[in-house]
């Protein structure tokens, strides 16, 4: 369940950095971040170049390909996630649900549910979901 979670967690900041800098065309403002030209942006009233650059590099992600890829390296030696995790990523995809309906947060429910009842099962010392720990 953990490594399920984990996964999901990985692609979907994968696709969301992804998508953004190809299909939403992010990555053609790439010259004008670069070069300064965010440096005075008024984030109350972004230009496009501001927009784009909090739409995939500055977005969430990056910090979910990080968060996923943590996951899974705790599941490959072993070592359950905190559910800190879990409830913390529950609470955004509550908000995230709430303000943008229209995203894919189900996905992110699902892979919360895994996350959450992994770590459940592996406090509880259930034979299901304990594994020896691998050596680096």
């Amino acid at each position: 369940m953990i490594k399920w979670a984990g996964w999901i967690i990985t692609l979907s900041g994968i696709a969301h950095s992804i998508g953004a800098l190809t299909v939403q065309k992010a990555a053609r403002h790439a010259g004008t971040w670069f070069s300064g030209g965010l440096w005075h942006e008024d984030l109350a009233d972004m230009s496009p170049a501001g927009s784009a650059y909090f739409l995939s590099l500055a977005s969430f992600g990056i910090p979910l390909i990080l968060v996923g890829l943590t996951v899974l390296w705790l599941d490959r030696r072993g070592i359950t996630p905190p559910a800190f995790i879990g409830w913390t990523l529950g609470g955004w995809t509550v908000v995230d649900a709430v303000v943008l309906p229209f995203t894919p947060w189900p996905l992110f429910v699902l892979a919360i549910a895994l996350l959450l009842i992994g770590s459940r099962r592996a406090r509880r010392g259930d034979s299901h979901s304990q594994r020896p720990a691998h050596s680096s």
